[in-house]
């Protein structure tokens, strides 16, 4: 089928057609713009969030901690993480007179919400575009067909039915199931890229929660917790139960 042909259907279909097609186009270019961002963005990712995490406990103090992450934690994935676990609540606030632990699990929480909110994002657009571009296709298909055949019963009106041929109606019908091909074309890479992109997410996901945990506990078993101030000396704070 060449351009000419395609364009002839959308002809054929009238606004409503171009319309279709105007927007399958823009549901396809969305999308791979969203796979070529995923893929930079997750490139690496999980060996990176690995050998920051691995300098992270390694490290002697909690500033030497602080600048391991600084240094290897190039997507900052984990120093959010870090910074949430040890920042201290204003004095004389609500959060300030809850426990300690409570405290430091909600910080944890919410920087972890906003780590994955960009693991996350494009995800959505990716779903819509795969469970909805045939759809939209087949609305095109249907479209382009009740014209075609509307063209065809306005010739056999006017006299012209026994000079109808199989490709006179064939023609019209085949040329408006390109809709349905284009909705297909569009809707199959957004699908194989969301499950693929959601299985590397849920295990950086896993990764993350991990470092969390490790994290609180960790900060929950000292007796004191180091200020992450680089190059200051270290200041005891209250323990966290």
């Amino acid at each position: 089928m060449d351009f000419q042909a395609v364009m002839q259907a959308l002809g054929q279909g009238g606004p409503v057609s171009l319309l279709v097609a105007l927007l399958l186009l823009a549901m396809s270019v969305a999308s791979w713009i969203v796979m070529g961002w995923k893929v930079w963005l997750l490139r690496g990712t999980s060996h990176s969030i690995a050998r920051a995490s691995a300098a992270f406990w390694q490290s002697p103090t909690w500033p030497d901690a602080r600048n391991s992450l600084q240094t290897f934690d190039s997507g900052r994935w984990l120093l959010p993480l870090l910074n949430a676990a040890l920042a201290l609540p204003q004095p004389g606030s609500l959060a300030h007179s809850a426990n300690p632990a409570a405290q430091c699990t909600s910080r944890l929480r919410d920087a972890l919400q906003g780590v994955l909110q960009r693991l996350q994002f494009g995800q959505v657009l990716l779903a819509t575009v795969g469970s909805t571009a045939p759809f939209v296709g087949l609305l095109g298909t249907v479209w382009g067909i009740y014209h075609a055949l509307l063209d065809l019963g306005r010739a056999g009106a006017a006299g012209a039915a026994q000079s109808l041929t199989l490709g006179q109606v064939s023609g019209p019908v085949g040329e408006a199931l390109i809709m349905t091909a284009a909705g297909l074309a569009v809707a199959i890479p957004a699908v194989l890229a969301y499950n693929i992109f959601g299985r590397r997410i849920a295990a950086i996901e896993s990764q993350l929660e991990g470092f969390a945990f490790d994290l609180r506990e960790s900060l929950a078993s000292l007796d004191f917790r180091e200020s992450p101030a680089a190059s200051a000396p270290a200041q005891a704070t209250p323990a966290l139960p």
